[in-house]
């Protein structure tokens, strides 16, 4: 398991095809008016793929990743799996006492989802506790190297994050993480809690509804209180994303290789595929075209290709049939902590998400699933009050408290 320092470093010859791709492109037609109703605009396709093929400067912001981003890879031994090259990002903090974190990105995501927040998580300050940041890039996505056989899902995926956190010489560290992050972080502490993690944070809550039965309380109290504005909001808001933004989950957790020939294929294919949901999985979020562009060539340029990352819906959904259906399997003790972001796709009443170990909370007024990327101030910030002086998890890694 020794690590390796990497650059990303992506040839000519597949910018080149990149560039012969998308000269290629045939468009679909729209219908008048459609706007956003029927997926994104033809307008802002061809306005991307214009961009795409004859301004953006994939290498510039190669260059800007590889400086601002300190990469590594290492082989990690997966039980029944073999040797994977996983590839992440590294960056302690000049605090000695620093909390090891380890942020686990999901899908559409990456480790890019990290950059903003690095610097911050970072910094010391004797006014809020410094982190170790670890983000890895999941088995399938990014730079990391995919598995070859059938069956991966949760348990490998948090065998490799709890591997990799030790053979970086953390023994006992938390965690970060949403959407596949926070099913990822929740098994790894379901498996390692008691002995190496410490503590997990998330930026999508999930639980069961109230059931009369698995947890009568909650259930009595929401038949006698009912629901305020906010949770009938987040319903609403959950409601749209069953209804009208799911239907991805769908097919990549049922047919993920009838779906992988486009995304492996057609760069346009894979830009509106993602593109829809970075807009409308966003709380109003200003994209820039290249750094959409950037989000985009980093599935395109994966090591694996971008049709391995569909494929985790299909393992995990094989494997764990009622993973989404209610019933939250093996509840963990080992504290955690939940941020509120309003324009998250499934926002919870706070009732249904009562927990003993639930030590802390926090609400925004903005934000949506990607909140790393589009509230990185705010997300670290939940993460220096549960983990600081005074706040409900500090002094959880013993020996280290995040100060000097």
């Amino acid at each position: 398991m020794t690590e390796a320092p990497f650059k990303i470093a992506v040839s000519d010859e597949r910018i080149d095809q990149l560039r012969r791709k998308l000269e290629a492109t045939v468009f679909p037609d729209e219908l008048d008016g459609a706007g956003w109703d029927y997926g994104p605009p033809l307008a802002d396709m061809r306005r991307l793929v214009a961009r795409w093929k004859d301004g953006y400067d994939w290498k510039k912001h190669e260059a800007q990743l590889n400086e601002e981003l300190p990469q590594f890879t290492r082989d990690i031994e997966v039980d029944g799996f073999g040797k994977l090259n996983i590839h992440y990002v590294h960056k302690k903090s000049a605090v000695t006492d620093a909390i090891p974190l380890l942020f686990v990105h999901g899908w559409p995501g990456s480790f890019y989802e990290i950059r903003k927040m690095l610097p911050l998580l970072t910094e010391g300050s004797s006014d809020h506790p410094s982190f170790h940041v670890v983000a890895i890039s999941l088995p399938g996505y990014g730079f990391s190297e995919a598995p070859k056989k059938k069956g991966f899902e949760l348990v490998q995926f948090a065998e490799v994050g709890n591997k990799l956190m030790l053979a970086l010489g953390y023994n006992e560290y938390v965690t970060q993480g949403g959407d596949w992050g926070f099913f990822i972080t929740r098994r790894l502490v379901q498996l390692y809690g008691q002995k190496h993690c410490k503590a997990w944070h998330t930026n999508i809550a999930l639980a069961p509804p109230p059931h009369p039965i698995r947890n009568p309380l909650t259930y009595l109290s929401q038949l006698f209180s009912g629901l305020t504005a906010a949770d009938k909001k987040g319903l609403e808001r959950s409601q749209w994303y069953h209804q009208k933004s799911s239907g991805y989950f769908h097919e990549q957790a049922t047919q993920p290789q009838t779906l992988g020939y486009s995304l492996a294929d057609s760069p346009v294919g894979l830009l509106g595929w993602i593109y829809e949901k970075l807009v409308t999985w966003t709380d109003n979020y200003p994209w820039e075209d290249d750094e959409v562009l950037t989000w985009i060539s980093i599935y395109w340029f994966s090591r694996a290709g971008p049709a391995a990352s569909v494929r985790i819906y299909y393992e995990v959904s094989n494997a764990n049939p009622t993973f989404l259906t209610g019933i939250t399997p093996q509840p963990t003790t080992t504290p955690m902590g939940h941020s509120y972001f309003p324009k998250e796709l499934i926002v919870l009443p706070r009732k249904w998400l009562k927990a003993p170990n639930l030590v802390f909370e926090s609400d925004h007024q903005k934000g949506g699933h990607f909140a790393a990327h589009e509230q990185p101030h705010e997300l670290a910030s939940d993460l220096r009050k549960m983990f600081g002086r005074g706040g409900p998890a500090f002094g959880v890694v013993p020996g280290k408290n995040g100060y000097d």
